[in-house]
């Protein structure tokens, strides 16, 4: 076999690869051998391209791999699983650039005049989505890790301006293709992609940036894919066009998961601080029902059913470990612990499932917003560690609510809430929570995972 061939029957394979291993993560108990399968063509897919005769020198090649594989390695040891969201902008950053510097590599080597016009095409777009990605998951990177500020950051017209500016990146993009010799313009559409990436996710606001991070894994996705028309290489393209579509259609479920378009996703500026009166001490409307831990000890104690809500406070404070032993004692008494998972809990999509997995919590335990909103009403207690938005019933029951129509948890029609959370300030969407005045609700104020440890030594005694 020439090596021709073995590169194209080790990119098919490692293409095959990466197909089962998506399929492996749509199922809980099969997304650990996905990741394997994917790993496997991943190694697969590096060999085959070593492989490539057109390769001079293996010093740069050799000296990037060790230093990639030190920065990889460090973060899978050292990042908690708490971090995923910022770990994951980060690797989208570092993709986009990647891509955009292959981009600007072929531009220069090979001259656009001296490329095909699907070459010119490609490298075009290429650069474009990688520039756009890069900053942008920098942007998304700042927010979530507090660096820049939660709340959507806007100007007058900064829609207009973001349009123009996505309207001028295209048209100097097509403009290359049909005039390659046109050095200035290439450049100026990578500068804009930059530009694009910052204009249009700081105006994003926290409570849409589950929405966000599938956006920009697909910008990474398409980009890959227009790295590989413009390379030659088929394993790029199937491997990009697979990241680009499956971020598209999960950017889709994340979207209707909270009753919201791409559009108002990418330009209402959601998550903008609400003027609304105050609902604790001193506030015009009612006082949330704070109690105590043992108060609330004894309510689980009482308890013959129990749903843990969790959301991000409980990534914030780590306190997956905790909320697993809780549910360990209170079954070990006779209780029912079952968990219900939001699909826009957290700050990423599956984010709570990530966590609770590696907490051990078994699979079965964990229930979506469809499969169990319906239990509340016939539950003892529902346990929200950290959640706000979407446990806010003001969803369900007013108007003129900036989450009205968001399918949210049905928690208020349990027999008792219990919401544990650091302050009584609002979530992502910036909006009072209606849920932390009800009657039958009970606030904990404090650390999630030093309460819920509470919680289980007062019930272990």
């Amino acid at each position: 076999m020439n090596t021709v061939l073995l590169i194209q029957v080790l990119y098919l394979v490692a293409s095959v690869l990466f197909i089962l291993g998506l399929r492996g993560l749509g199922d809980a108990e099969t997304s650990r051998r996905g990741i394997q399968l994917a790993e496997v063509g991943m190694l697969l897919a590096v060999i085959a391209t070593l492989l490539n005769q057109e390769i001079v020198s293996f010093t740069w090649i050799i000296l990037g791999l060790i230093i990639g594989s030190a920065i990889g390695t460090a973060m899978a040891l050292w990042i908690p699983m708490t971090k995923m969201p910022e770990r994951i902008a980060l690797s989208h950053a570092f993709g986009g650039l990647a891509v955009a510097l292959v981009g600007v590599s072929e531009f220069y080597h090979h001259g656009g005049p001296n490329m095909t016009t699907l070459q010119m095409t490609a490298t075009s777009f290429e650069v474009l989505l990688g520039a756009l990605t890069f900053t942008g998951s920098l942007i998304a990177f700042g927010k979530l890790q507090g660096i820049l500020p939660g709340r959507p950051l806007t100007y007058p017209g900064n829609n207009a301006i973001n349009l123009t500016l996505l309207a001028a990146a295209f048209a100097g993009a097509i403009v290359v293709v049909f005039r390659p010799d046109m050095t200035v313009i290439f450049y100026g559409v990578t500068g804009l992609g930059l530009l694009l990436g910052v204009s249009l996710v700081l105006p994003i606001g926290g409570a849409d940036m589950p929405v966000v991070i599938c956006l920009l894994n697909s910008y990474a996705g398409l980009a890959a894919a227009a790295t590989g028309f413009a390379l030659g290489n088929n394993v790029l393209i199937i491997c990009g066009a697979l990241d680009g579509g499956s971020g598209f259609l999960l950017g889709v479920m994340m979207s209707k998961a909270m009753n919201r378009s791409f559009a108002n996703v990418l330009f209402g500026a959601f998550g903008s601080v609400i003027e609304t009166p105050k609902l604790g001490p001193g506030g015009p409307v009612a006082i949330p029902n704070e109690g105590s831990v043992d108060e609330a000890a004894e309510v689980l104690r009482a308890a013959r059913s129990v749903i843990v809500v969790p959301g991000y406070g409980m990534a914030v404070s780590q306190a997956q470990h905790a909320v697993r032993d809780l549910a360990n004692v209170l079954q070990g008494t006779g209780v029912t612990v079952r968990y219900a998972i939001h699909p826009v809990a957290g700050r990423m999509p599956g984010h709570m499932n990530v966590l609770l997995a590696e907490a051990n919590v078994p699979y079965d335990q964990l229930f979506d917003l469809d499969d169990i909103n319906d239990d509340f009403a016939a539950t003892d207690v529902a346990l929200v560690v950290g959640a706000n938005d979407v446990v806010n019933p003001a969803a369900k029951t007013n108007p003129a609510s900036p989450i009205f129509g968001m399918p949210v948890f049905n928690t208020d029609s349990a027999k008792t809430v219990i919401v544990l959370k650091r302050t009584m300030n609002p979530g992502f969407a910036g909006i009072e929570n209606e849920l932390f005045v009800r009657k039958n609700t009970m606030m904990v104020l404090g650390d999630a995972k030093k309460t819920i440890s509470a919680f289980t030594s007062a019930l272990k005694e």
